[in-house]
């Protein structure tokens, strides 16, 4: 993957907490922020992603073909406390 130098400014008790992070997980602070930066990304994605299933799944008609699969695959399954495996 190519990468790129930027520079942002940051405040430095946030750059004093950055580093204190990425250094209890033995990481540069380069290599810490692009995994904050690809988790964020990444959620932002997943909220996208939910919002537009929720719109979906939004009508009445939806909503209850789900809650009726839901209870079929409940009645199908063993409870929690049958532990089988």
């Amino acid at each position: 993957m190519t990468t790129r130098k930027t520079a942002i400014a940051v405040p430095e008790e946030l750059l004093r907490d950055v580093d204190a992070a990425a250094a209890a997980r033995g990481e540069s602070r380069s290599r810490f922020i692009n995994h904050v930066l690809r988790a964020a990304v990444r959620a932002r994605r997943d909220a996208d992603v939910t919002a537009r299933l929720d719109q979906l799944f939004a009508s009445d008609a939806h909503r209850t073909a789900a809650a009726e699969s839901a209870a079929a695959l409940d009645r199908g399954g063993d409870g929690w406390d049958e532990e089988r495996w």
